[in-house]
Protein backbone atom coordinates (compact mmCIF):
# COMPACT_ATOMS: atom_id res chain seq x y z
CA UNK A 1 0.00 0.00 0.00
CA UNK A 2 2.72 2.29 0.88
CA UNK A 3 4.72 2.27 -2.51
CA UNK A 4 1.61 2.46 -4.36
CA UNK A 5 1.21 6.25 -2.34
CA UNK A 6 4.63 7.14 -2.81
CA UNK A 7 4.64 5.92 -6.95
CA UNK A 8 1.43 8.00 -7.10
CA UNK A 9 3.15 10.72 -5.50
CA UNK A 10 6.38 11.11 -6.45
CA UNK A 11 5.56 11.80 -10.17
CA UNK A 12 4.34 15.25 -9.10
CA UNK A 13 7.43 16.31 -7.29
CA UNK A 14 9.53 18.83 -8.75
CA UNK A 15 12.49 16.93 -7.36
CA UNK A 16 11.49 13.84 -9.55
CA UNK A 17 13.84 13.21 -12.24
CA UNK A 18 11.54 11.08 -14.10
CA UNK A 19 9.26 13.38 -15.37
CA UNK A 20 6.85 11.83 -18.14
CA UNK A 21 7.58 8.42 -18.07
CA UNK A 22 5.79 5.40 -16.25
CA UNK A 23 7.35 4.36 -13.41
CA UNK A 24 7.32 0.11 -14.09
CA UNK A 25 8.09 -0.43 -9.82
CA UNK A 26 9.10 1.12 -7.19
CA UNK A 27 10.25 -0.42 -3.87
CA UNK A 28 11.63 0.76 -0.49
CA UNK A 29 15.34 -0.02 -0.30
CA UNK A 30 15.82 1.34 3.42
CA UNK A 31 13.30 2.35 5.84
CA UNK A 32 14.63 3.49 8.97
CA UNK A 33 12.38 5.18 12.61
CA UNK A 34 14.07 8.48 13.34
CA UNK A 35 11.86 9.60 15.99
CA UNK A 36 8.34 8.56 16.78
CA UNK A 37 6.31 9.87 13.75
CA UNK A 38 9.13 10.16 11.48
CA UNK A 39 11.03 8.05 9.41
CA UNK A 40 14.02 7.92 6.42
CA UNK A 41 13.05 5.77 3.74
CA UNK A 42 15.49 5.38 0.27
CA UNK A 43 12.94 4.15 -2.49
CA UNK A 44 14.34 2.89 -5.57
CA UNK A 45 12.33 3.04 -8.74
CA UNK A 46 12.38 1.51 -12.07
CA UNK A 47 11.36 3.27 -16.07
CA UNK A 48 12.34 1.93 -18.70
CA UNK A 49 14.68 -0.52 -17.65
CA UNK A 50 16.73 1.92 -15.37
CA UNK A 51 16.74 2.12 -11.36
CA UNK A 52 17.48 5.65 -9.64
CA UNK A 53 16.96 5.70 -5.90
CA UNK A 54 15.08 8.99 -3.91
CA UNK A 55 15.27 9.82 -0.19
CA UNK A 56 11.97 10.47 1.29
CA UNK A 57 11.40 12.03 4.96
CA UNK A 58 7.81 10.20 5.92
CA UNK A 59 5.85 11.67 8.41
CA UNK A 60 2.73 10.08 10.66
CA UNK A 61 0.10 11.95 12.26
CA UNK A 62 -3.09 11.17 13.33
CA UNK A 63 -4.57 14.47 12.24
CA UNK A 64 -2.92 16.85 9.71
CA UNK A 65 -2.49 20.43 10.22
CA UNK A 66 -3.63 22.97 7.31
CA UNK A 67 -0.07 24.01 6.91
CA UNK A 68 0.66 20.53 5.97
CA UNK A 69 -2.19 19.42 3.44
CA UNK A 70 0.04 20.46 0.58
CA UNK A 71 2.69 17.85 1.68
CA UNK A 72 0.24 15.11 1.66
CA UNK A 73 1.11 11.41 0.34
CA UNK A 74 -1.79 9.35 1.32
CA UNK A 75 -2.99 7.79 4.08
CA UNK A 76 -3.28 4.25 5.38
CA UNK A 77 -6.34 3.52 7.77
CA UNK A 78 -6.62 6.70 10.24
CA UNK A 79 -2.98 7.69 9.79
CA UNK A 80 -1.80 10.68 7.59
CA UNK A 81 1.15 9.93 5.62
CA UNK A 82 3.07 13.54 4.30
CA UNK A 83 6.93 14.84 2.86
CA UNK A 84 8.32 15.82 6.52
CA UNK A 85 11.13 18.02 5.12
CA UNK A 86 7.83 20.44 5.46
CA UNK A 87 7.17 19.78 9.07
CA UNK A 88 9.36 21.60 11.36
CA UNK A 89 8.10 20.26 14.35
CA UNK A 90 10.09 17.00 13.03
CA UNK A 91 12.43 18.12 11.31
CA UNK A 92 14.72 18.68 14.38
CA UNK A 93 15.97 15.78 14.37
CA UNK A 94 18.29 17.39 11.49
CA UNK A 95 20.35 19.27 13.83
CA UNK A 96 20.09 17.01 17.03
CA UNK A 97 21.74 14.23 14.96
CA UNK A 98 24.35 16.24 13.77
CA UNK A 99 25.40 17.82 16.56
CA UNK A 100 25.90 14.41 18.44
CA UNK A 101 27.39 12.57 15.84
CA UNK A 102 24.24 9.76 16.22
CA UNK A 103 24.09 7.03 13.78
CA UNK A 104 21.01 5.34 13.51
CA UNK A 105 19.97 2.14 11.48
CA UNK A 106 23.17 2.72 8.66
CA UNK A 107 22.41 6.56 8.49
CA UNK A 108 25.45 8.46 10.31
CA UNK A 109 24.73 11.98 11.69
CA UNK A 110 27.87 13.78 11.55
CA UNK A 111 29.39 17.58 12.53
CA UNK A 112 32.64 19.19 11.08
CA UNK A 113 35.23 18.79 13.41
CA UNK A 114 35.77 21.88 15.66
CA UNK A 115 32.44 23.78 15.48
CA UNK A 116 29.42 23.74 17.22
CA UNK A 117 25.42 23.27 16.19
CA UNK A 118 22.59 24.99 17.80
CA UNK A 119 19.96 22.69 17.84
CA UNK A 120 17.25 25.33 18.90
CA UNK A 121 16.51 27.16 15.36
CA UNK A 122 13.10 25.59 13.65
CA UNK A 123 13.60 25.14 9.89
CA UNK A 124 11.53 26.55 6.72
CA UNK A 125 11.61 24.46 3.32
CA UNK A 126 12.98 26.86 0.47
CA UNK A 127 10.74 26.61 -2.26
CA UNK A 128 12.69 27.37 -5.78
CA UNK A 129 15.70 24.27 -5.66
CA UNK A 130 14.80 21.98 -8.63
CA UNK A 131 16.49 18.83 -8.20
CA UNK A 132 16.51 19.05 -4.39
CA UNK A 133 15.56 20.19 -0.92
CA UNK A 134 16.96 23.26 0.94
CA UNK A 135 15.73 23.94 4.70
CA UNK A 136 16.79 27.08 6.58
CA UNK A 137 17.03 26.92 10.32
CA UNK A 138 16.46 30.33 11.59
CA UNK A 139 19.02 32.43 10.18
CA UNK A 140 22.53 30.26 11.29
CA UNK A 141 22.27 26.87 8.53
CA UNK A 142 21.07 26.20 5.16
CA UNK A 143 20.63 21.99 4.92
CA UNK A 144 20.76 20.48 1.59
CA UNK A 145 19.18 17.19 0.82
CA UNK A 146 20.06 15.62 -1.95
CA UNK A 147 16.59 14.08 -3.35
CA UNK A 148 17.71 11.36 -5.78
CA UNK A 149 21.30 9.72 -4.39
CA UNK A 150 24.01 8.49 -6.12
CA UNK A 151 26.47 6.55 -4.17
CA UNK A 152 29.70 8.34 -3.16
CA UNK A 153 30.53 11.12 -1.42
CA UNK A 154 29.15 14.27 -2.71
CA UNK A 155 31.67 17.11 -4.27
CA UNK A 156 30.22 20.14 -2.69
CA UNK A 157 30.85 17.71 0.65
CA UNK A 158 34.31 16.53 -0.15
CA UNK A 159 35.62 20.83 -1.41
CA UNK A 160 33.88 22.88 1.20
CA UNK A 161 35.11 20.63 3.87
CA UNK A 162 38.39 20.71 2.43
CA UNK A 163 38.67 24.21 1.83
CA UNK A 164 36.85 24.87 5.64
CA UNK A 165 39.77 23.19 7.19
CA UNK A 166 42.06 25.69 5.07
CA UNK A 167 40.26 28.76 6.35
CA UNK A 168 39.74 29.84 2.95
CA UNK A 169 37.44 32.75 2.24
CA UNK A 170 34.88 32.47 -0.23
CA UNK A 171 32.83 29.83 0.81
CA UNK A 172 30.32 29.74 3.38
CA UNK A 173 31.23 27.70 6.22
CA UNK A 174 30.65 23.59 6.40
CA UNK A 175 28.97 22.40 9.81
CA UNK A 176 27.44 19.15 9.30
CA UNK A 177 26.40 16.76 6.83
CA UNK A 178 24.31 12.92 6.98
CA UNK A 179 25.29 9.52 4.94
CA UNK A 180 24.87 6.26 4.40
CA UNK A 181 25.91 3.11 2.84
CA UNK A 182 24.68 2.76 -0.77
CA UNK A 183 25.59 -0.26 -2.98
CA UNK A 184 28.48 -0.46 -0.82
CA UNK A 185 29.94 3.07 -1.16
CA UNK A 186 29.57 6.50 1.60
CA UNK A 187 26.81 7.83 0.04
CA UNK A 188 26.16 11.81 0.88
CA UNK A 189 22.72 12.64 1.99
CA UNK A 190 22.44 15.63 3.09
CA UNK A 191 25.10 18.79 3.54
CA UNK A 192 24.66 21.07 6.60
CA UNK A 193 26.17 25.15 5.80
CA UNK A 194 26.11 28.22 7.15
CA UNK A 195 22.95 30.38 5.65
CA UNK A 196 23.80 33.69 4.31
CA UNK A 197 20.85 35.44 5.42
CA UNK A 198 22.32 39.01 4.22
CA UNK A 199 23.52 38.20 1.20
CA UNK A 200 22.16 38.80 -2.02
CA UNK A 201 22.41 36.34 -4.80
CA UNK A 202 24.23 37.26 -8.24
CA UNK A 203 22.20 36.73 -10.80
CA UNK A 204 19.31 38.98 -9.03
CA UNK A 205 22.01 41.81 -8.90
CA UNK A 206 22.95 41.58 -12.38
CA UNK A 207 19.50 41.78 -13.28
CA UNK A 208 18.99 44.90 -11.67
CA UNK A 209 21.71 46.29 -13.44
CA UNK A 210 20.78 45.32 -17.05
CA UNK A 211 17.03 46.80 -15.47
CA UNK A 212 18.80 49.68 -14.60
CA UNK A 213 20.48 50.33 -17.62
CA UNK A 214 17.69 49.57 -19.63
CA UNK A 215 15.30 52.28 -18.04
CA UNK A 216 18.18 55.29 -18.18
CA UNK A 217 17.81 57.61 -21.23
CA UNK A 218 19.34 56.75 -24.53
CA UNK A 219 22.95 57.73 -24.79
CA UNK A 220 23.41 56.98 -21.21
CA UNK A 221 26.35 54.04 -21.07
CA UNK A 222 26.54 50.94 -19.17
CA UNK A 223 29.20 52.77 -17.15
CA UNK A 224 27.23 55.71 -16.37
CA UNK A 225 23.92 54.22 -15.32
CA UNK A 226 23.06 54.30 -11.64
CA UNK A 227 23.49 50.46 -11.29
CA UNK A 228 26.55 49.79 -13.19
CA UNK A 229 27.82 45.94 -11.89
CA UNK A 230 31.61 46.32 -13.04
CA UNK A 231 33.18 46.60 -9.75
CA UNK A 232 31.10 44.05 -8.36
CA UNK A 233 32.27 42.03 -11.66
CA UNK A 234 35.38 42.87 -10.82
CA UNK A 235 35.54 41.23 -7.61
CA UNK A 236 34.00 38.42 -8.36
CA UNK A 237 36.78 37.37 -11.01
CA UNK A 238 39.19 37.99 -7.89
CA UNK A 239 37.21 35.58 -5.79
CA UNK A 240 36.80 33.31 -8.71
CA UNK A 241 40.70 33.38 -8.72
CA UNK A 242 41.45 32.92 -5.29
CA UNK A 243 38.88 29.83 -5.16
CA UNK A 244 40.67 28.09 -8.11
CA UNK A 245 44.08 28.87 -6.08
CA UNK A 246 42.63 26.86 -2.98
CA UNK A 247 40.86 24.14 -5.06
CA UNK A 248 44.89 23.53 -6.44
CA UNK A 249 46.30 23.75 -3.13
CA UNK A 250 43.72 21.46 -1.33
CA UNK A 251 43.47 18.42 -3.95
CA UNK A 252 45.99 16.77 -6.38
CA UNK A 253 46.44 18.70 -9.79
CA UNK A 254 47.76 17.54 -13.14
CA UNK A 255 48.30 18.37 -16.87
CA UNK A 256 46.49 17.35 -20.23
CA UNK A 257 48.97 16.61 -22.74
CA UNK A 258 49.36 17.81 -25.71
CA UNK A 259 47.15 14.98 -27.77
CA UNK A 260 44.85 14.71 -24.88
CA UNK A 261 44.18 18.50 -25.81
CA UNK A 262 43.69 17.64 -29.25
CA UNK A 263 40.86 15.17 -28.34
CA UNK A 264 39.35 17.88 -26.28
CA UNK A 265 39.06 19.68 -29.43
CA UNK A 266 37.63 16.48 -31.31
CA UNK A 267 34.87 15.88 -28.75
CA UNK A 268 33.91 20.05 -29.30
CA UNK A 269 33.56 19.12 -32.42
CA UNK A 270 31.72 16.34 -32.12
CA UNK A 271 29.17 17.88 -30.00
CA UNK A 272 28.47 20.35 -32.42
CA UNK A 273 27.73 18.59 -35.29
CA UNK A 274 25.23 16.39 -32.84
CA UNK A 275 23.62 20.30 -32.35
CA UNK A 276 23.77 21.58 -35.86
CA UNK A 277 21.92 18.55 -36.89
CA UNK A 278 19.32 19.50 -34.00
CA UNK A 279 19.31 23.09 -34.54
CA UNK A 280 19.63 24.37 -38.09
CA UNK A 281 19.85 27.61 -37.02
CA UNK A 282 23.39 26.84 -35.72
CA UNK A 283 24.91 25.75 -39.24
CA UNK A 284 25.21 29.87 -39.96
CA UNK A 285 27.76 29.90 -37.31
CA UNK A 286 29.79 26.61 -37.73
CA UNK A 287 33.24 28.23 -39.53
CA UNK A 288 33.15 30.65 -37.04
CA UNK A 289 33.01 27.96 -34.29
CA UNK A 290 35.09 25.58 -36.08
CA UNK A 291 38.25 28.17 -36.40
CA UNK A 292 37.74 28.70 -32.52
CA UNK A 293 38.32 25.09 -31.88
CA UNK A 294 41.08 24.86 -34.44
CA UNK A 295 43.12 27.10 -32.67
CA UNK A 296 43.32 24.73 -29.74
CA UNK A 297 44.27 21.94 -31.89
CA UNK A 298 47.39 23.87 -32.21
CA UNK A 299 48.23 24.47 -28.99
CA UNK A 300 51.77 22.68 -28.31
CA UNK A 301 51.68 23.17 -24.97
CA UNK A 302 50.12 21.15 -21.84
CA UNK A 303 47.18 22.02 -20.27
CA UNK A 304 46.90 22.28 -16.30
CA UNK A 305 43.98 20.73 -14.95
CA UNK A 306 42.57 20.94 -11.42
CA UNK A 307 38.78 20.47 -8.88
CA UNK A 308 36.82 23.14 -10.47
CA UNK A 309 33.02 24.63 -9.33
CA UNK A 310 31.99 22.52 -12.68
CA UNK A 311 28.75 24.52 -12.57
CA UNK A 312 29.80 28.37 -12.37
CA UNK A 313 27.25 31.05 -12.82
CA UNK A 314 25.90 33.94 -11.71
CA UNK A 315 23.11 31.78 -9.77
CA UNK A 316 25.94 30.14 -7.72
CA UNK A 317 27.24 33.20 -6.07
CA UNK A 318 26.24 35.21 -3.34
CA UNK A 319 27.19 39.06 -2.25
CA UNK A 320 27.65 39.44 1.59
CA UNK A 321 28.37 42.79 2.92
CA UNK A 322 31.87 42.07 2.61
CA UNK A 323 32.39 39.94 -0.36
CA UNK A 324 31.60 37.16 -3.06
CA UNK A 325 30.92 33.70 -1.62
CA UNK A 326 31.01 30.62 -3.97
CA UNK A 327 28.10 27.96 -3.74
CA UNK A 328 26.72 24.64 -4.99
CA UNK A 329 30.44 23.39 -5.38
CA UNK A 330 28.40 19.80 -6.71
CA UNK A 331 28.99 20.02 -10.46
CA UNK A 332 26.61 18.92 -12.52
CA UNK A 333 23.76 17.38 -11.21
CA UNK A 334 22.88 15.64 -14.40
CA UNK A 335 26.74 13.92 -15.06
CA UNK A 336 28.17 11.07 -13.37
CA UNK A 337 29.78 11.95 -10.08
CA UNK A 338 33.13 10.22 -11.53
CA UNK A 339 32.88 13.15 -13.93
CA UNK A 340 31.82 15.75 -11.60
CA UNK A 341 35.01 15.12 -9.55
CA UNK A 342 37.43 14.73 -12.42
CA UNK A 343 40.13 17.80 -13.01
CA UNK A 344 39.42 20.11 -15.57
CA UNK A 345 40.87 23.38 -16.62
CA UNK A 346 39.50 26.32 -14.17
CA UNK A 347 39.07 28.33 -17.60
CA UNK A 348 35.87 25.91 -17.92
CA UNK A 349 34.27 27.89 -15.12
CA UNK A 350 35.87 31.37 -16.58
CA UNK A 351 33.29 30.37 -19.62
CA UNK A 352 30.25 29.34 -17.30
CA UNK A 353 30.79 33.05 -15.52
CA UNK A 354 31.34 34.96 -19.04
CA UNK A 355 28.56 33.12 -20.68
CA UNK A 356 26.24 33.43 -17.51
CA UNK A 357 27.10 37.50 -18.05
CA UNK A 358 25.51 37.45 -21.73
CA UNK A 359 22.49 35.74 -20.65
CA UNK A 360 22.16 38.36 -17.45
CA UNK A 361 21.98 40.97 -20.23
CA UNK A 362 19.57 39.41 -22.65
CA UNK A 363 17.74 37.74 -20.24
CA UNK A 364 14.74 40.45 -20.27
CA UNK A 365 15.14 40.53 -24.20
CA UNK A 366 13.16 37.47 -24.69
CA UNK A 367 9.73 38.01 -25.56
CA UNK A 368 10.62 41.84 -25.47
CA UNK A 369 9.07 43.87 -27.88
CA UNK A 370 11.58 46.78 -28.02
CA UNK A 371 14.51 43.80 -28.34
CA UNK A 372 16.22 44.77 -31.26
CA UNK A 373 16.65 48.62 -30.12
CA UNK A 374 17.75 47.15 -26.56
CA UNK A 375 20.16 44.56 -28.54
CA UNK A 376 23.36 47.07 -28.44
CA UNK A 377 23.06 47.97 -25.00
CA UNK A 378 22.85 44.26 -24.20
CA UNK A 379 25.96 43.85 -25.63
CA UNK A 380 27.48 47.04 -24.08
CA UNK A 381 26.87 45.62 -20.37
CA UNK A 382 28.08 42.17 -21.19
CA UNK A 383 31.31 43.29 -22.71
CA UNK A 384 31.74 46.01 -20.09
CA UNK A 385 31.24 43.12 -17.56
CA UNK A 386 32.99 39.89 -18.84
CA UNK A 387 36.11 42.42 -19.46
CA UNK A 388 35.84 43.36 -15.68
CA UNK A 389 35.31 39.94 -14.09
CA UNK A 390 38.31 38.92 -16.49
CA UNK A 391 40.52 41.65 -15.29
CA UNK A 392 39.73 40.53 -11.53
CA UNK A 393 40.83 37.57 -12.53
CA UNK A 394 44.12 37.86 -13.68
CA UNK A 395 44.78 40.86 -11.28
CA UNK A 396 43.78 37.81 -8.17
CA UNK A 397 46.68 35.00 -10.41
CA UNK A 398 44.41 33.62 -13.13
CA UNK A 399 46.03 32.08 -16.23
CA UNK A 400 46.95 35.03 -19.04
CA UNK A 401 48.80 33.31 -22.05
CA UNK A 402 47.88 32.88 -25.64
CA UNK A 403 47.33 29.68 -24.84
CA UNK A 404 44.61 30.41 -22.11
CA UNK A 405 42.85 32.48 -24.78
CA UNK A 406 42.60 30.29 -27.07
CA UNK A 407 41.46 27.74 -24.59
CA UNK A 408 39.09 29.86 -23.18
CA UNK A 409 37.27 30.89 -26.52
CA UNK A 410 36.81 27.07 -26.99
CA UNK A 411 35.10 26.27 -23.62
CA UNK A 412 32.75 29.51 -23.95
CA UNK A 413 31.56 28.50 -27.51
CA UNK A 414 31.20 24.65 -26.41
CA UNK A 415 28.92 26.34 -23.58
CA UNK A 416 27.05 28.11 -25.55
CA UNK A 417 26.32 25.73 -28.27
CA UNK A 418 24.88 23.25 -25.24
CA UNK A 419 23.10 26.29 -24.59
CA UNK A 420 21.83 26.33 -28.07
CA UNK A 421 20.23 23.26 -28.06
CA UNK A 422 18.84 23.43 -24.67
CA UNK A 423 16.75 26.07 -25.05
CA UNK A 424 15.39 25.12 -28.39
CA UNK A 425 14.13 21.98 -26.32
CA UNK A 426 12.46 23.90 -23.72
CA UNK A 427 12.52 27.62 -24.28
CA UNK A 428 12.62 28.29 -28.12
CA UNK A 429 11.81 32.14 -27.68
CA UNK A 430 15.49 32.25 -25.86
CA UNK A 431 17.77 30.79 -28.95
CA UNK A 432 18.65 33.67 -29.53
CA UNK A 433 20.26 34.74 -26.29
CA UNK A 434 22.80 31.71 -26.44
CA UNK A 435 23.33 32.26 -30.33
CA UNK A 436 24.80 35.57 -29.98
CA UNK A 437 27.72 34.35 -28.78
CA UNK A 438 28.65 33.37 -31.98
CA UNK A 439 28.56 36.98 -33.67
CA UNK A 440 32.06 39.13 -33.65
CA UNK A 441 32.71 40.96 -31.33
Amino acid sequence: MLDELLAAWIGRQRWFGGKGRAIDELSIDSDVELTPGLRHLIIAIWQEGSRDRYQVLLGERDTLPDRLSHALIGTIGDVYLYDAVHDSDRTSWLLDGMAHDENRSGLRMRHVPGVTVDTTPRSLVLGAEQSNTSLVFGDAYICKLFRRLIPGVNPELEIVTALAARDAPHIAQPYGWIETDLDGTDTTLAIMQEFLSTANDGWDLALASVRDLYASLPGVSAAEAGGDFAAESLRLGAATARVHEELAQAFPTDVIEVHEVKRMAEGFRRRLGRAVAEVPELRAYVSAIESAYHEVELLTNEVPVQRVHGDYHLGQVMRTPTDWVVLDFEGEPGQPLAERRALSSPLRDVAGMLRSFDYAARHLLADHSQAAALEPRAQEWADRNRIAFLDGYVAAGGVTSRADAALLRAFELSKAVYEVVYEARNRPSWVSIPLAAFHPR
